[in-house]
């Protein structure tokens, strides 16, 4: 991990600060993971709950809470399982582009 990257990650944890543990928890947990392309996390949410010991409920309510409040967005979808990757707001990524008035 270079230096950006643990930049990138105090970044996310001094945004979250009003979230409660566990959506903070799971926030950082997608920040960390490996991810694919599109910046989608390619792991399971059971998966995703036992790495860090909670229940698979716990998780899943928890990450519903936090998808609700704009921090993770919904990627991919195979089958069943769905896969999230951190919004723009999580990031601080500014994903508009302001207009230009046409003279």
């Amino acid at each position: 991990m270079n230096n950006d990257d643990k930049q990138k990650l105090l970044d996310i944890l001094h945004r979250t600060a009003g979230m409660t543990a566990n959506q903070r928890l799971v926030v950082m947990l997608y920040a960390m993971h490996p991810t694919d392309r599109g910046g989608a996390v390619i792991e399971t949410g059971a998966n995703l709950a036992r790495l860090v010991g909670m229940s698979p409920t716990v998780f899943s309510r928890t990450r519903r809470q936090v998808i609700g409040a704009g921090w993770l967005e919904e990627s991919d979808r195979l089958a069943h399982i769905s896969y999230y990757r951190l919004s723009a707001k999580c990031t601080g990524e500014d994903v508009v582009i302001p207009l230009r008035r046409a003279t």
